[in-house]
């Protein structure tokens, strides 16, 4: 019976630990080659999809990336046939077109801007000048947000997606291994550079994860074992969400977790998660919100009321505002906790008495 709960617990946790993209690099080295080859077709800087992909998909997490494989958020419109999926984005329950493969995704996302009367201007632009083509995006209406085409730009210089646009599909692996160099390590992505020269090898028998095992009945370990389950799933559909604060990337704990749980998640060090959210403890409570890169020195909103219970940290959290940059914002000591009906203030410093 011992052998039975761990060969359930091995299916269970093997899901536990998996996550595919689990960063923007990750994301990168996966979808490179798609907006190269998209780039080759339909004159679109890949620089400028890559960074479109990494926003709209939160680096891959989104629920339209993983369950529609859509990853530029394009909604169904009047010529779309294919599958559909709700999902409410700036409205509830938008109908978003799904696909088959994300190839498919990116392949559509090409047709959407070439034969869109809206962005006709786009392809009188120099294919490699991607500052133009951002502010062309948000000029045509692309998106709402009004720092759209600096968001696209910063994804573009923080993680070098220009070296993209002077590649093509036949060296654009060799470009990624470039830039990520540890890749040659990885079988998986050396076998698309040289699939003759690679031989797959047979995984070795898998290691068995037991679940804590205790003298009771059938019923009751049974129901242990569901328990453990449930809360592996949970933890396991985390999504990253892309904030209204400059797009900061970030997450809400599902269930009561720990820092050393989504660093290992998330492929992030321990000591940078605490940092950037100004922990002091392991332990994630459920609704926590945690970022995964620093938060900025300011808000998207001038002013916050403080809620009834609420600290600065809460607060700063909300906004993806650095705690010590809201103190001082405020005039206030570290530690010292808003009264309810506070009028914090989040982009200026509080005006003197």
């Amino acid at each position: 019976m011992k052998r039975l709960f761990s060969i359930v617990s091995l299916l269970v946790l093997s899901t536990f630990s998996a996550q595919t993209w689990a960063t923007e690099d990750q994301y990168i080295q996966k979808f490179a080659k798609y907006a190269v080859e998209e780039m080759e077709k339909y004159k679109i800087p890949a620089s400028i999809t890559l960074a479109q992909g990494l926003l709209e998909t939160g680096g891959g997490q989104s629920r339209l990336a993983q369950e529609g494989k859509n990853h530029f958020g394009i909604k169904c419109k009047e010529d779309w046939t294919g599958k559909t999926m709700k999902h409410t984005d700036d409205a509830p329950n938008e109908c978003f077109r799904v696909y088959d493969d994300p190839r498919q995704s990116y392949e559509d996302h090409s047709i959407f801007l070439s034969t869109r009367k809206y962005y006709t201007n786009l392809f009188n632009l120099d294919m490699k000048d991607y500052k133009a083509w951002a502010y062309g995006l948000k000029k045509a209406g692309y998106a709402t947000n009004p720092r759209y085409a600096s968001i696209l730009i910063g994804k573009i210089e923080r993680y070098r997606l220009y070296e993209y646009d002077n590649t093509n599909s036949k060296e654009v692996l060799y470009a990624v291994l470039k830039m990520y160099p540890d890749l040659k390590d990885d079988r998986t992505f050396m076998a698309q550079l040289e699939p003759s020269k690679m031989t797959v090898k047979k995984s070795k028998d898998p290691v068995t994860v037991e679940v804590p095992y205790k003298q009771t009945s059938y019923a009751q370990q049974q129901k242990r074992v569901e328990r453990i389950k449930t809360k592996a799933e949970i933890l396991n559909s985390i999504l990253i969400k892309s904030h209204p604060n400059e797009g900061l990337k970030y997450i809400v704990i599902p269930e009561d977790t720990t820092v050393k749980f989504i660093a290992n998640k998330f492929k992030i060090s321990e000591s940078r998660l605490a940092k950037w959210n100004e922990l002091d403890s392991d332990v994630l409570k459920k609704n926590d919100i945690v970022f995964l890169e620093s938060k900025n020195s300011a808000g998207n909103t001038a002013t916050y009321t403080a809620g009834s219970g609420e600290d600065m940290h809460d607060i700063a959290q909300k906004f993806g505002i650095k705690l010590n940059k809201l103190y001082a914002k405020n005039r206030m000591d570290e530690g010292q906790k808003p009264s309810a009906g506070q009028l914090i203030y989040l982009i200026d410093k509080k005006p003197r008495n």
